[in-house]
């Protein structure tokens, strides 16, 4: 999933100072898999390899075929999925990351000591109606599963290596869907309501399993996070004031996990199984056939021959390649390798070159048409059609790649850089002349969507068409029509190869969401989503109470503060959850536990899933985890921590937009008047530029401490809805920005005369 990187750089002739060795595309995949544990594959070989590409390519064949002829029974087609998932995650994924042996020990003995507490449970449960052979039986499973866990030398399976163990997990791990799949009429038909014992131990097993797959593909964060939920239910009698609840037994939450919709097999998979392997695969297609490429030349077209050309470059093609792409890291390491050495030749800084291209591509996945695999999960929990879901997103995606560019825009006219050389530049016909047929598969399928045809439908046409189109250049030079470059013509190997990527890069989404699945079907099971939404409802009613008071001529109302307060606590939740989690699992979850509270406060729904989809989104750039962040430094060879801590003062300007459309929900189109959208729109531009002058520190000239207060007090201030606190902030604002553009104006007059 990389573009051609040497050939731009070949038209740009000599760096000025010392030549900068290319980034190949073995250097960009290598920085993937550092960063982004969805992508950490093993290199297999022999028969091993051979067989793990076959159930990759049957399992992009699987959802292929059903997104053109129609799906399977919900229960049987994520069934269906997770047999393969699951199955391949103990193949494709290593055991353990080499090195880190202290660390990995206490995570290690954590999980070998859940597991073996839930066989202990429920065994104990079923005490007089297991007999000893099976209650051993099921112990020396489970500890062997526990031992698994455990990072001894002697199980091996770091990096590339293999496991002993990995086979019989591999397998065990395929079995607990495959076991619904066979017996599928015996349990949701026959038997329904009343579980046999074995189907428990199966639901146990499952439980297990996914846990151990999701800490191999997302580390220890989530899995803890899931183990934490099953104990809450446990213990609920036990614990102390409102996080106490009546309790259920192991028996009572394997039924619920397990036997259940609202748990593995939950929305979060089903939506995986139905709508995101889809568009994965797509993109997997559409960059193997030169879109990617297409992207970046366009952004050159677009923005190379203005300040600072080059990070502008950065900031259009990582917003033109998220409409292929959810994944934030993916996104940094492949554009990246052509944008930020490029941003540093021009003079930018490395940290922030690399800061720049992390920040913008974070907003792949708010960008329309293909969002990430959160917004597929948003339409199934709001209920509304994928094609709404692009038209809501689109104002909010053009305010956070506004703040991009105004802070680069000021951070070159502070350093005084240039645009690219004209030479550079591609021309926009020879481009044209050279990828318009690559355009074709991308608008059939964003027109589909618009018609409100199902988005598994739209994708099966988007990768029919990638391959079918890939081979009109050859066609064409064939007839002697043209010339066209058909070096990424979709051969039988080519499409094969894809199959198989895109089957893995949907893996570790897959294993993910059956975990959060544990988190879902506990909230839904003990309610745990109200006593959170309680718990915000009351500091945030005793914060806004406070400021209300003390501010002076009732400028802030109770009301008005304690949303705002409200707000804050779960933006701040949603980025330490997100710190340690993906993007879509941490959506479904605080989406589920903080809504409510949000909802209580008055706030509309679409608009709270928004906000929270925002600012999870936003974790990928916050220190002290901020992986996209830490592959740009990879790339730019700039200090990690810096970068990050760069990155997120480059995404403040557009942390504001969840805030805009939460006060002002016409920005998403809820409740639309035209003159709460105009001031909305005209009140967020100003407040993001002034948000993005204050971190830059240059507006026209330098700006003043007492500039920068003025200027960031005022752009907060230009969130509100309230009519009064607007004009209060843009009095702020333009304070400072007006004598700025004035005084250059003057002085561009008495230069030019």
């Amino acid at each position: 999933m990389t573009v051609d990187v040497n050939n731009h750089l070949k038209k740009e002739g000599p760096p000025p100072v010392e030549e900068e060795r290319l980034m190949d595309a073995s250097d960009v995949e290598a920085i993937v898999k550092k960063y982004d544990a969805e992508s950490n594959f093993r290199n297999l070989g022999g028969i091993t390899a051979k067989i793990t590409g076959v159930l990759c390519i049957l399992l992009s064949l699987f959802h292929v075929y059903t997104a053109g002829f129609g799906l399977l029974n919900e229960v049987i087609h994520r069934t269906v999925h997770l047999t393969f998932v699951l199955g391949l995650v103990f193949l494709v994924f290593p055991r353990r990351k080499p090195g880190k042996l202290v660390h990995d020990w206490g995570f290690g003995l954590s999980f070998a000591a859940f597991y073996l507490f839930l066989a202990w449970q429920l065994i104990n449960r079923f005490d007089g109606d297991l007999s000893p052979l099976a209650q051993g039986g099921i112990s020396l499973m489970i500890g062997f599963i526990a031992l698994t866990a455990l990072p001894l030398r002697q199980f091996k399976g770091e990096g590339d290596e293999l496991s002993f163990a990995d086979w019989p997990l591999a397998i065990a791990a395929a079995g607990i869907s495959l076991y619904l799949i066979v017996f599928f009429k015996q349990i949701f038909i026959v038997n329904i309501g009343f579980p046999q014992i074995e189907e428990y131990v199966m639901g146990l097993l499952a439980i297990i399993m996914v846990t151990e797959a999701c800490r191999r593909v997302m580390g220890n964060t989530l899995p803890v996070i899931g183990g934490i939920a099953m104990l809450y239910g446990l213990l609920g009698p036990w614990l102390p004031g409102v996080l106490g609840h009546r309790g259920y037994d192991i028996v009572r939450i394997v039924e619920h996990l397990y036997l259940g919709t609202e748990g593995i097999y939950g929305v979060a998979v089903g939506v995986v199984a139905t709508y995101v392997f889809h568009f994965v695969l797509f993109g997997v297609m559409a960059q193997a056939s030169g879109l990617g490429q297409l992207f970046i030349d366009l952004a050159m077209i677009l923005a190379g021959k203005y300040a600072g050309g080059p990070a502008k470059v950065s900031v259009v093609s990582s917003g033109f390649f998220g409409m292929i792409s959810g994944s934030p890291i993916a996104n940094t390491a492949t554009t990246g390798s052509f944008t930020i050495p490029m941003m540093k030749k021009n003079g930018f800084s490395p940290e922030f070159a690399s800061a720049v291209e992390a920040s913008s591509s974070c907003g792949g996945q708010v960008t329309p048409p293909i969002m990430g695999a959160s917004a597929f999960v948003m339409t199934e929990m709001l209920g509304i059609p994928y094609n709404e879901i692009i038209l809501i997103a689109i104002i909010p995606a053009l305010f956070h790649y506004l703040a991009c560019l105004s802070m680069v825009h000021m951070e070159a006219k502070r350093l005084g850089l240039k645009g690219m050389a004209k030479e550079q530049i591609p021309q926009i016909l020879q481009v044209l002349k050279r990828s318009w047929h690559l355009m074709i598969p991308l608008t059939v399928m964003v027109t589909l969507l618009l018609m409100q045809f199902t988005p598994y439908l739209a994708a099966f046409w988007g990768i029919i068409l990638t391959v079918v189109c890939s081979w009109i250049p050859p066609l064409t030079k064939k007839m002697g029509f043209g010339d066209l470059d058909d070096s990424n013509t979709l051969t039988p190997r080519r499409i094969a190869d894809g199959l198989d990527e895109g089957a893995r890069y949907a893996l570790a989404i897959g294993a993910a969401c059956a975990c959060v699945g544990f988190i879902l079907g506990m909230i839904t099971l003990t309610g745990m989503g109200f006593k959170f939404s309680g718990a915000v409802l009351q500091i945030a009613s005793s914060m806004g109470a406070a400021l209300s008071s003390w501010v002076p001529f009732g400028l802030i109302t109770a009301h008005g503060s304690t949303l705002f307060f409200g707000l804050i606590m779960v933006a701040i939740a949603c980025i330490v959850m997100g710190a340690g989690i993906p993007t879509t699992p941490c959506y479904i979850i605080l989406a589920s536990i903080a809504g409510p509270a949000l909802d209580n406060l008055g706030v509309p729904l679409v608009a709270t899933h928004f906000f929270v989809f925002y600012y999870g989104v936003l974790a990928d750039v916050t220190p002290p985890v901020a992986l996209a962040a830490y592959a740009g430094a990879g790339i730019g060879g700039a200090d990690p921590m810096r970068t990050g801590v760069t990155a997120f003062r480059l995404s403040m300007g557009k942390a504001l937009v969840p805030f805009m459309f939460v006060y002002a929900p016409s920005m998403l189109f809820i409740n639309f008047t035209w003159m709460e959208f105009s001031l909305a729109i005209i009140s967020g531009v100003l407040g993001v530029i002034a948000l993005s002058a204050a971190y830059i520190g240059h507006f026209r000239s330098e700006i003043t401490f007492w500039g920068k207060t003025m200027l960031t007090v005022g752009g907060l201030l230009l969130v509100s809805s309230d009519v009064k606190v607007i004009i209060v902030g843009s009095i702020m604002v333009l304070t400072v920005l007006i004598p700025k553009f004035m005084k250059a104006e003057s002085t561009a007059v008495m230069e030019t005369a």
